[in-house]
Order: structure tokens, then C-alpha cells, then sequence
């Protein structure tokens, strides 16, 4: 697949330098000389068909020292090192095409911005930084270099910064980032509320419902103020709304709005609101709530009959799970034996299993995110539903 990608990127430079070396030969070059590059590119590209990569590399090396024009050439391969690995050779390649003179500006901004990719992927973010602001105060290519910059700012987590640019790469473009920018609103927030300062953390929700109004963490976020200010009945309006903002997140937000709801001494609505999401929401999470509920109220035999039927519609390793433990009590002997034997299987088979899964690039995770630690996008861990999951 790699070979295929990597041919897909040298094929049309090939051909774009091929063509150019075959016009210049034509007026300094004998037919012998023409036909030999020719050669060499078909040979290179044969190289990639087979996999062997460090041979094509070597090609087209010699091929771009043959004819100091194929600018194209030198940026596909600096292109192909940095994704090996190989950050360093990439760098000293794109520095030496940057430094080249009678380059054009053009292609002297798309080096600048592969120098500035080599200098992120080796970790060198203060360079980047540099490198990517001046082709923005420039105006050269700066939507990507703006989205770099984002890019970066995120990885520090200067928020403001990320912020600022933002709006300017939303502003530029015309592109929506009122979610990402509520994201970001929503990161201040939590920096603010870790530090006792809820006054600046509620402004910064303010901001964040500015950007989005059905914002699910900045509703998540109102009802964890609300609830840590003793404001109970605040904070279970506030986590209700995140749920029906998007009823995905119900796995996040109940604990927290069960626990408001026992503080106030609102059992009997959050009875009504499990059993309403119950109807709407197909995962096992309001179930095992209703179950701790009835089991409070009425006893163990009422919590195990309802859990009991629920399976039956909605069968689950965590379902299950909760099955044997109302019921290990009950048992005894080689009955009890063959139980705890069960549990231990459902455990190790629960440990073993991504919980939430990236809507865009599939990375799996035991935890919920709310952005992606593989794609960096935002708000696309969910919850996957199946038997061993939600």
C-alpha cells in the first residue's frame, strides 16, 4: 500500500520531470543522454512497483542531481523521507531547495511548508511556529500554514492562540470552525474550573455556546460547575440538555447526573428520565442505572426480574456482568463455582475491549476522548454498541 501511495505521489512527477529534462535536452543534450534519463525514471518507478524503496530513492536522487530544475522531484522525495521516518535527510533536502537561487515563489512557499512539516514531525515546534507565521503575515499558501499553526497551538495547548487563529483560517476561508473554536472555549474552561475559577470558567462556556449552541461538553461542563457550587437542580437541567444535544454521550453523562439527582432527592425523576431514554437510547448504560435504581427501592429480586427481561431485548457481556452479581449471593456449592468461573470470563473479556471507537479514523479507545489522540479531530469518539461494548 505504501509503494502504491508513493507511486500514485512520483508518477506525475516523473512525468512533469521528465518532460521538462526531455525539452532542455533537446537543445543541449545528445538523443543518448535523453533516453538514459528516461530509463533511469522507468527504472525508478519499477523499483516502487516492487517495493524496494531505498532503490527508487537512489534513483531519482541521481535523477534530480542530473537536472537542478526538477524542483518537483526534490519536494516529492523530501515528501517520501519525512514520511519513513528519515525527518533528517528531509529536512537538509527541502533547506537546500529553499536556499536554491532562481527558484520562483511559488515553489520556494511550497518548500517553506514542507520544512515546516519536517520541522513539526522532528518535534521542532518553535521553528515551525516561525517558519509557518511568516508565510501567513506573507499570505502565501496561508490556509494551510494557519491550519499548521492550529496544529501546533493545540499541541501546547495555548488555546487563545489556537483560538485567534481559528477564526482567522474560518474568516479567510469561509470554512465552518464554530465547533472546533467551541472545543477550544470549552478546554479554557476546564483549565479554569481545575483552578477554583469558575466565574472565568462560565464566561468561557458563554463563548463556547456562542460558537455552538447544542455544544454537549459545554453543557457537560455547566452541570459540573452547577453541581460542584451544591447547585443540584441547576446542574441536572444542564446535564438533561447535554443529553438531548446529543443522546450519543449518554454513557458520560449519567453518573454525574445520577449523582444530582440522589443529591437533590429527585429519584423519582430520574426514574421518568431513564425510562425515557430507555425508549430513545439502545445501549445497556440507562439499563444498569434503572437496575442500581430499583435495587435501592424495592429490593433485589425486582432490580434481577427487570435486568433479566432487558437482556432478553438487549443482550450484553456488561448486562451480564451485573446478572451474576445480583445473583452470586444465591448460590452456593458447585453452582457458585460455575458463577464465579462466568464472571471471570465476562471480566476478561470486557478488559480486552475498546469501548469507544473515532468516527473518522477508527482509533479505538477504553476511555472516551473528546479529541481523537490519532486523528486529532474533535468530537468523534463514540460509544461502540454491541454485545461486549455499550
Amino acid at each position: 500500500m505504501i509503494a502504491l501511495y508513493v507511486l500514485a505521489l512520483l508518477i506525475p512527477v516523473a512525468f512533469v520531470s521528465g518532460w521538462w529534462t526531455a525539452r532542455s535536452a533537446g537543445a543541449k543534450r545528445s538523443g543518448a543522454q535523453v533516453s538514459e534519463l528516461s530509463s533511469d525514471y522507468f527504472r525508478g518507478l519499477n523499483y516502487l512497483l516492487n517495493e524496494e524503496q531505498d532503490k527508487a530513492i537512489e534513483v531519482f536522487l541521481r535523477l534530480a542531481e542530473y537536472n537542478r530544475d526538477t524542483v518537483e522531484t526534490h519536494l516529492a522525495l523530501g515528501n517520501l523521507f519525512r514520511r519513513r521516518g528519515e525527518v533528517d535527510r528531509a529536512i537538509r533536502l527541502h533547506q537546500h531547495l529553499v536556499s536554491r537561487p532562481g527558484l520562483s515563489d511559488a515553489m520556494k512557499t511550497v518548500a517553506l511548508l514542507e520544512l515546516g512539516e519536517d520541522y513539526m514531525r522532528a518535534g521542532l515546534l518553535d521553528r515551525a511556529e516561525t517558519l509557518f507565521s511568516d508565510l501567513v503575515a506573507m499570505d502565501a499558501h496561508a490556509p494551510s500554514a494557519l491550519r499548521h499553526l492550529i496544529a501546533i497551538y493545540q499541541h501546547e495547548r495555548d488555546w487563545h492562540k489556537a483560538i485567534e487563529h481559528a477564526r482567522r483560517l474560518e474568516a479567510m476561508t469561509g470554512e465552518d470552525e464554530a465547533g472546533m473554536i467551541a472545543q477550544f472555549y470549552c478546554e479554557l474552561a476546564e483549565q479554569a474550573r481545575q483552578h477554583g475559577a469558575h466565574q472565568d470558567a462560565r464566561e468561557y462556556l458563554r463563548q463556547a455556546f456562542a460558537c455552538q449552541p447544542d455544544s454537549v461538553r459545554a453543557f457537560m461542563l455547566t452541570g459540573r460547575l452547577y453541581a460542584e457550587d451544591g447547585e443540584h437542580g441547576q446542574a441536572i437541567d444542564a446535564y438533561e440538555a447535554a443529553v438531548e444535544a446529543d443522546i450519543a454521550f449518554v454513557p458520560e453523562i449519567l453518573p454525574p447526573l445520577l449523582n444530582s439527582y440522589a443529591r437533590s432527592q429527585q429519584m423519582e425523576r430520574a426514574e421518568r428520565f431513564l425510562r425515557d431514554i430507555l425508549e430513545r437510547y439502545h445501549g445497556i448504560s440507562p439499563v444498569l442505572a434503572l437496575t442500581r435504581l430499583y435495587q435501592q427501592r424495592d429490593g433485589e429480586r425486582t432490580a434481577i426480574d427487570f435486568l433479566t427481561s432487558q437482556l432478553r431485548q438487549r443482550p450484553s457481556v456488561r448486562g451480564l456482568m451485573a446478572l451474576i452479581d445480583a445473583t452470586m449471593d444465591k448460590v452456593e456449592g458447585e453452582a457458585r463455582e460455575n458463577f464465579l468461573i462466568l464472571r471471570d470470563l465476562t471480566r476478561k473479556l470486557l478488559e480486552g475491549q475498546a469501548m469507544y471507537r473515532c468516527s473518522r479514523c477508527g482509533f479505538g479507545a477504553k476511555a472516551h476522548h473528546w479529541q481523537c489522540p490519532s486523528c486529532k479531530s474533535w468530537s468523534t469518539i463514540r460509544p461502540i454498541h454491541g454485545v461486549a461494548n455499550e
